[in-house]
């Protein structure tokens, strides 16, 4: 990110205790080894051809790999470093919008295929991650959505219609919560099969493991072009194409390349912010650390421990901003961030910000990730979309590898571009 030329200065009066990292990866400033993969050169074919080189695009890399697919993976810059190294690091068994909201655009059986979706894309995910052993800082955890005042009747709604339709959810009262989270919330919903990790070790630790099942990586290798035909498709990069029957778009959200599928997303941006390390006497004044603490809010506030005794709140949502506000945008936001976590631990008073960031991102309409084929691009494969949880990586991966097989199932329309 290019700072403003007065940052330095609004930073000083800001946080003058902590020189506060803004617009930087603190995944990525944590990262040991950062590895190289070549750039693509020449003329080829694979069975399948993935562009974007983020967590989803390695998942299903290997996914495609590991089943025997002849696969490359297209990155325009370095694995991992985009929007996965931007992200809070977590790994929800949910995919953002509320129960209540998914019903609401699709029907109880529609909304209940995605959520348990992703369920079992969390937990897939974090199996698949102990089985490779990649180190990531993986960790089971348990979710808290906790409710003040008026907020307590809406909660109290979502967890009814999350029970009536057979979710896994349990409802928590405020006696459960003060006792467990120091907390004085009214009531609270807890959601289990969730984890947190390190986004970027989690990402370079598949694409390595995709490379080990025979995937090619390369990365600096922009798609300038994709043509297609009714039998294959030519993707097409500055130094080389390659031929192929499918074609992954794991990119976010849609590029330029797709102007058409625009319209269905909202650019957006999340905000984050790492606070310096929490001493060992303010710890004991903050509940249970194995507890990812949400709001109600959409998209919510959430806030978890990361390493080295450091808390980390993400939230302030907003729609995308011009270039030159972001760097006071950034500023205000993560100012706004600290002061909403000293509202939910008062104890935390004086505690100043490490690093501060923020994670662009384009959500559809209904908040639920575009998986699947489009009418329109004849061997493409769509994976874009979504925000606040990784696990979307794993159920597109799972879906994808049906399509490649010829084994699409019927309760993957839900993610589909008809719904």
């Amino acid at each position: 990110m290019v700072r403003s030329p007065d940052l330095d200065l609004i930073r000083k009066v800001e946080f003058p205790f902590v020189r506060t990292r803004y617009g930087l990866s603190p995944w990525l400033e944590a990262a040991s080894r950062v590895p190289s993969y070549p750039r693509f050169r020449g003329n080829r074919t694979a069975d399948v051809v993935i562009i974007g080189a983020g967590l989803t695009g390695c998942a299903i890399a290997y996914a495609a790999a590991a089943a025997g697919f002849g696969t490359l993976v297209l990155e325009a810059a370095k694995v991992g470093q985009g929007a996965t190294s931007r992200s809070g690091g977590l790994l929800l068994p949910e995919p953002g919008p509320s129960f209540r909201d998914v019903v609401a655009a699709h029907g109880q059986r529609d909304a209940r295929r995605v959520f348990d979706a992703w369920r079992r894309g969390a937990l897939d995910g974090a199996a698949l991650l102990r089985r490779l052993r990649i180190d990531c800082q993986l960790m089971s955890r348990e979710t808290l959505v906790v409710a003040r005042g008026d907020e307590e009747r809406n909660l109290r709604r979502e967890f009814e219609a999350r029970r009536d339709a057979g979710l896994d959810a349990s409802w928590q009262t405020a006696k459960q919560i003060s006792a467990t989270m120091k907390l004085d919330p009214v009531a609270g919903v807890k959601i289990r099969d969730g984890s947190t990790l390190d986004p970027y070790k989690a990402c370079a630790g598949l694409a390595a493991a995709a490379a080990r099942a025979g995937a090619a990586v390369c990365e600096q290798s922009p798609v300038k072009k994709v043509r297609f035909t009714r039998r294959y498709a030519d993707v097409i990069t500055a130094q080389g194409t390659i031929r192929t029957r499918h074609v992954v778009v794991a990119t976010g959200s849609a590029t330029a390349e797709f102007k058409p599928l625009r319209r269905h997303f909202k650019r957006r941006e999340s905000y984050f912010a790492i606070t310096e390390p929490v001493p060992a006497a303010v710890r004991r004044q903050l509940g249970d650390p194995h507890v990812v603490l949400s709001d109600v809010n959409r998209p919510p506030y959430r806030i978890r421990w990361a390493p080295g005794d450091r808390l980390l709140i993400g939230g302030a949502d907003q729609h995308e901003t011009p270039p030159r506000t972001r760097s006071a945008v950034l500023l205000q936001r993560t100012g706004q961030l600290m002061y909403q976590l000293l509202t939910m631990y008062p104890a935390i008073s004086g505690l100043q910000p490490e690093f501060g960031w923020e994670a662009p991102y384009g959500v559809p309409a209904d908040g639920v990730m575009y998986i699947g084929a489009h009418r329109n691009y004849p061997h493409h494969h769509f994976a874009i979309g979504g925000a606040g949880s990784l696990a979307g990586a794993f159920v597109a991966s799972r879906i994808l590898l049906r399509e490649f097989q010829g084994n699409a199932e019927k309760a993957d329309e839900v993610f589909g571009w008809n719904r």
